[in-house]
């Protein structure tokens, strides 16, 4: 594996030498064809962008890097900060790593129960 490439069951989708980097996990499930919808797609951001909501704010950088998995659009399972881009993108394998292994508890990001789509998405993280 190069420092470029993803832990497996991930894609790189975009890596900006000297910015934000993006994973997502499982393309090959995570679309039109399959029952589990392309929004719901499992993504992992590296940014050193704001986190406020506000307009704008994602433009501004900052002195810290993120790392965040995203389940859905407005459902985050976990963020996680660095100091640097390099130690972010570390910190973003191993979340990685750990997603695919069953290492983070998704199901507690969700307000509202979705068991079925959970427990496909167990099946997935489990194959």
């Amino acid at each position: 594996m190069t420092d470029s490439d993803p832990p497996a069951g991930w894609s790189l989708w975009n890596d900006e030498p000297h910015g934000r980097r993006i994973l997502v996990f499982r393309p090959d499930v995570f679309n039109e064809g399959n029952d589990l919808p392309a929004e719901c797609i499992p993504t992992i951001l590296v940014s050193n962008r704001s986190r406020a909501r506000r307009p704008g704010a994602s433009q501004i950088p900052t002195d810290t890097w993120h790392v965040v998995l995203t389940l859905e659009p407005d459902v985050e399972a976990v963020v996680e900060e660095y100091e640097s881009r390099d130690a972010a993108v570390e910190g973003a394998d191993d979340l990685a790593r750990r997603f695919a292994d069953g290492d983070v508890d998704y199901r507690a990001a969700y307000q509202l129960p979705r068991e079925d789509y959970l427990d496909r998405l167990d099946d997935v993280v489990e194959s």
